[in-house]
């Protein structure tokens, strides 16, 4: 199930406060920022930092 964009534009990445992206594909939340990926589980975003997994190990993560 898709996100809402009403629920895009509040969250926000709980690690640096950066932009959060949606991909369906991955069913994950991406910032922008710090290139954590949040993931999805049963329609609801977990926004925990501790299961959150670094996109680009090249990038080193924006406290």
């Amino acid at each position: 199930m898709p996100i809402k964009k009403e629920l895009l534009d509040i969250l926000a990445c709980p690690a640096c406060h950066g932009e959060i992206v949606y991909h369906e594909g991955r069913d994950s939340l991406d910032c922008t920022r710090c290139h954590r990926r949040y993931p999805i589980r049963d329609d609801i975003p977990v926004m925990l930092i501790d299961e959150a997994a670094i996109i680009d190990e090249g990038k080193k993560p924006t406290p």
